[in-house]
């Protein structure tokens, strides 16, 4: 197997046989703060828990294998997920014809070592799970396409019946589909899907409707969501939408939501976010689904920015960047076991980063900050990939360890491995699970209070189940002031939920003394559609700007009719300081500005009057604020550049009064041509093209952008015919750029092919030579047939012919039809040698077709190559000049080179040189998700290949080798296929000596997260 015997270097770090690890415990123990280990047992020497911390491990292969996701139950057994697999179709591995395993791990003498195993579940339906949550007797797994719920009946460990809880979600085994369900401490269950799972269905396959009847799609909601529902499947609700990639919803005893969300790989922009109810996080553009690399105006700077469109409007702010990474599993935990640094914190699962870590949040206005806590690394050892973290009942840590060169990106590099550790506090080293009383309302009661969710959900079912018999054990907890907050909000969550109960105890929820507390109730007031607006308005006046947050909240679709008028209360307090209020206030708008909005200015005079003010105005959607927006964008008093984000918030005002108010803008006195250009690129030109306003801005401002692509894209958004002429000379000014394709692409698409035939046909050879290499780029159907009818017309200068031939074969769409022509019987014979001349014998960037790609790798063994490389003294500097010839023209580090490929300038952080080999010598064996290669089939026959980015329903925007973009018009895609096999060509390692590639190595391998 490929990579394998790369494993035989760790043998010697965990024991590999359950009976041998069974028999001892592995334990660090500090002695001091500057981490120096004792170490009691070899096994575990390149693991480093945080000062205080210890570390066991629970189990390792063969006992289980490629571990995705766990959970923990009230007896303390770790039930894993396994992926043995995992993206078979693409490495190519052996795989288990059996289907992959459930696993539930159980330590019978209380040592911290599991000692004892059960297949809970098998079947060859079970294809790379990657979420699992125990619920008492019921087990829920994610698995793209489906969500299972198995039924352990007679409690023995072993499933006796499985059904479909939901289905639908993505593709098979994809990691952007289904993940795991976490249950939360109002008795819902809390999930996401990433951005290929795109909508979910029921078990009889109806599409499932979202809290306002709508089918929860790709129609209503961009991206990956967080969604909740009943346990039983019921009600369930979009919570929030617009991330990439999300593992695993963490929630606290409050009902706050948190989750972190993988980045397009190799940009360094992971997340961490607070997931405010019913909020938009920006992956891609709300109005038009365009990706975060495509071209809009007021675009951010930084990276990290840009990724998630913290400039537009709608977008809820990110609580933390972590740079590169793969994050992975996430809890909350409310545990007291471990020091108080960890309490009450997200701790979190980073496997790219080889650290399971702990994000510390303080409140800070509406919002939060956070910082970055480690609690385990292992800076010996990149195969340390930590996917999954839970709470034992005991308050200590399970971890879930995949342990792989890589982690994830459809590529697995073993298949065999895989770890459960335990970290807990030094000399808390006895695994012992409390007994816990699911009988009583007092047991029930106190188990409500245990770090485990698994605990919890039976305490939380048992206390339903009593029903008013639980109430008075309940209240002691509810009512006792000086408990902890955490543990009166459980209470109060479980006692709202008794039939009748809730409006007693939210009023005095309201008014409680604790804000937290007073946040749940308000919540709690939601959810169960209790007068939420006379809630709202009974703490209209709370001066917590984290109350305020929730208030705004509550109104969304709130059709009360008093919601305008608390929304404008709650609005005319926005200090302009605070995005995090901002948006909630724009969430409890939604649907409503127009009366929300007409609302707010009677309480508020004049909307432009200060800071707060005006971020409403740009923040609003409806035709009532275009006024104002109107004067903030052309107050010459602030330079253009602050007024971008103005001219941004008209992108989201769908309205006719936009271009009402953005043309009357264009009488504007003393108007500058950068401020007309903006207007003009704003407007829907189709409902203000023909005014006599913008036909004469049109002719005032085009002469000033000629030449640039601006120029090209103005005259194409206006079609304007009057141009064309100056398009032809445009394109053969730029011959050989590519602005003379697109200018000729525009020329032909508004029927000014005549002016290219004329110009053929004419005198000058000069410049129709230059024209006819600039059409060869264009590569439409109306420039290819316009080519092969000058070839083929003998009317034309032979020259001319044989060139127009030649150019047909320079596009992407060109090298179909020259294929075709070659050898068709009625091509003129005196231009068949140029067009077979240009037929194509190979794979060519932008225009391969499906015959001329390599299949994909069956994988090699690079078990002595690999020896071989790293016995060799490697020099970085001498590879990095390696990587200067053969990997930049695809790869960027450090922002040199061309941006085609994921960027590498932290690749080493990432992973280790084994799997840096495997992915240089079969790069088809794992292509991270967004750099798949697609095959484009057009309408006219042509075909593009290439790297799709960016899908809207107008356009599709292709990325070629070189990093070169094209713009597609949706309208004339036929399909999109995606491929096998990856753009980076395989045998690149070919190209290079042994010590190159040793070099190559070693300059990747350093390319690390500076700290």
């Amino acid at each position: 197997m490929k990579l394998n015997t790369f494993r035989r270097r760790h043998f010697t770090k965990i024991l590999s046989i359950p009976l041998v690890v069974a028999s001892c415990t592995i334990l660090y123990s500090y002695t001091s703060l500057t981490r120096q280990k004792t170490i009691q047992s070899p096994g575990i020497n390149g693991l480093v828990p945080a000062v205080g911390l210890d570390i066991q491990v629970m189990a390792t292969e063969p006992m289980l294998k490629n571990p995705t996701n766990i959970s923990v139950d009230e007896k303390g057994r770790v039930w894993v997920t396994e992926a043995y697999n995992y993206r078979f179709d693409i490495t190519k591995k052996p795989t288990n014809p059996t289907g992959d395993r459930i696993m539930m791990l159980e330590d019978t003498n209380k040592d911290g070592v599991m000692d004892k195993s059960t297949v809970f579940y098998q079947g060859p339906e079970m294809n790379a799970p990657l979420g699992i949550c125990v619920l008492g007797k019921r087990v829920i797994v994610a698995q793209s396409p489906y969500i299972w719920a198995f039924y352990d009946d007679n409690e023995d460990g072993k499933a006796d019946r499985k059904e479909i809880m939901f289905q639908g979600i993505g593709g098979e085994q994809h990691d952007h589909g289904a993940h795991a369900f976490t249950f939360g401490p109002d008795g819902k269950l809390y999930f996401n899907l990433g951005n290929e799972g795109k909508q979910i269905r029921d078990k009889n396959n109806n599409p499932v409707l979202d809290q306002d009847g709508d089918p929860i799609d790709q129609n209503k909601y961009r991206q990956g969501m967080v969604l909740r529902c009943d346990p039983d499947g019921s009600n369930v609700e979009v919570v929030a939408s617009n991330f990439r990639n999300m593992f695993e919803v963490a929630i606290d005893s409050y009902g706050t939501l948190w989750q972190s969300d993988n980045d397009d790989d190799g940009n360094k922009s992971t997340r961490i976010n607070y997931v405010m109810e019913y909020g938009k996080f920006g992956f891609n553009d709300e109005m038009s689904n365009a990706s975060w690399r495509s071209p809009r105006t007021n675009m951010e700077k930084e990276t990290p920015l840009l990724h998630w469109h913290q400039n537009d409007p709608g977008v809820v702010p990110n609580l933390l960047a972590t740079g590169a990474g793969s994050p992975s599993g996430m809890m909350v935990y409310e545990g007291t076991l471990l020091p108080k640094i960890y309490q009450n914190q997200m701790i979190h699962a980073e496997p790219g980063n080889n650290v399971v870590r702990a994000y510390p949040v303080t409140n800070k206005g509406a919002g939060y900050t956070a910082t970055i806590a480690n609690i385990l690394t292992d800076p010996t050892d990149q195969w340390f990939r930590p996917v999954d973290v839970c709470a034992a009942p005991d308050g200590s840590l399970i971890i879930a360890d995949w342990y792989d060169p890589g982690v994830g990106g459809h590529q697995a590099g073993d298949l065999d491995k895989g770890r459960i550790y335990r970290v807990f506090p030094i000399g808390k080293n006895d695994y012992t699970i409390p007994v816990f009383d699911f009988n009583s309302a007092a047991g029930l009661v106190s188990a409500l209070q245990n770090a485990n969710l698994t605990v919890r959900y039976k305490a939380w079912v048992g206390l339903q189940a009593l029903g008013t018999r639980a109430i008075p054990e309940l209240e002691k907890l509810w009512r006792q002031k000086t408990a902890d907050s955490r543990l009166r909000a459980r209470a109060l969550w479980a006692l709202v939920k008794m039939p009748g109960k809730g409006s007693t105890y939210i009023q005095q929820a309201i008014k409680d003394a604790d804000p937290n507390i007073r946040i749940v109730g308000l919540r709690a007031a939601r959810q169960l559609k209790l007068d939420v607006a006379g809630t709202v308005a009974k703490m209209i006046n709370d001066a917590d700007p984290q109350i305020k947050r929730e208030l705004a909240i509550a109104l969304h679709h709130n059709k009360d009719q008093n919601a305008p008028a608390l929304w404008a209360t709650l609005a005319a307090q926005n200090s302009g300081t605070d995005r995090w209020y901002l948006e909630a206030l724009g969430i409890g708008a939604d649907n409503q500005w127009d009366q929300f909005f007409k609302a707010y200015l009677k309480k508020v005079k004049n909307p432009l009057k200060d800071d707060g003010s005006k971020d409403i105005v740009w923040r609003a959607r409806t035709d009532e604020s275009l006024p104002y927006l109107s004067q903030l964008a052309s107050d010459e008093k602030t330079p253009l550049e602050n007024r971008l984000r103005y001219f941004r918030a008209f992108d989201f005002n769908t309205g006719t009064a936009k271009s009402t108010h953005l043309l009357k803008m264009l009488d504007l006195q003393n108007k500058t041509p950068d401020f007309t250009r903006l207007v003009l690129k704003h407007m829907d030109s189709k409902a203000v093209g023909s005014s006599a306003s913008v036909q004469k801005t049109l002719k005032e401002v085009l002469p000033s952008l000629y030449g640039t692509p601006e120029y090209v894209d103005i005259i194409d958004q206006y079609k304007i015919t009057s141009e064309n002429p100056k398009l032809l000379q445009l394109a053969i000014e730029k011959y050989n750029m590519p602005i003379a394709g697109t200018s000729l692409a525009a020329l032909t698409e508004s029927g000014g092919s005549s002016l290219i035939t004329n110009m053929l046909a004419g005198n000058d050879l000069e410049k129709s030579k230059l024209l006819l290499i600039a059409l060869g780029s264009v590569g439409t159907k109306e420039s290819l047939d316009l080519l092969q009818s000058v070839a083929f017309d003998t009317k034309y200068n032979l020259e001319i012919r044989k060139l127009s031939a030649t150019a047909i074969g320079r596009s992407r769409g060109g090298r179909v039809r020259v294929q075709e022509l070659a050898a068709a019987a009625n091509t003129p014979a005196d231009v068949l040698a140029e067009l077979k001349a240009n037929a194509p014998s190979g794979p060519r960037p932008g225009g391969a077709v499906t015959a001329n790609i390599p299949p994909p790798s069956t994988g090699k063994d690079l078990s002595s190559l690999f020896r071989e490389l790293t016995a060799r003294k490697a020099n970085a500097a001498k590879g990095k000049a390696v990587f200067a010839r053969t990997c930049f023209v695809c790869h960027q580090v450090n922002g040199a080179g061309l941006d085609f490929g994921p960027k590498l300038s932290e690749i080493g952080s990432k992973l280790p040189k084994e799997a840096l080999l495997e992915n240089i010598v079969n790069p088809s064996n794992g292509i991270n998700f967004g750099y798949e290669t697609s095959e484009i089939s057009m309408k006219d026959g042509s075909m593009v290949t290439g790297i799709v980015f960016s899908k809207t329903e107008t356009e599709v925007d292709v990325k070629y080798p070189g990093g070169t973009t094209e713009k597609l018009k949706a309208s004339d895609v036929k399909s999109i296929k995606e491929l096998k096999t990856s753009l980076m060509p395989e045998g690149l390692d070919k190209t290079m000596n042994k010590q190159e590639l040793a070099d190559l190595l070693e300059y990747l391998s350093s390319l690390k997260k500076k700290s």
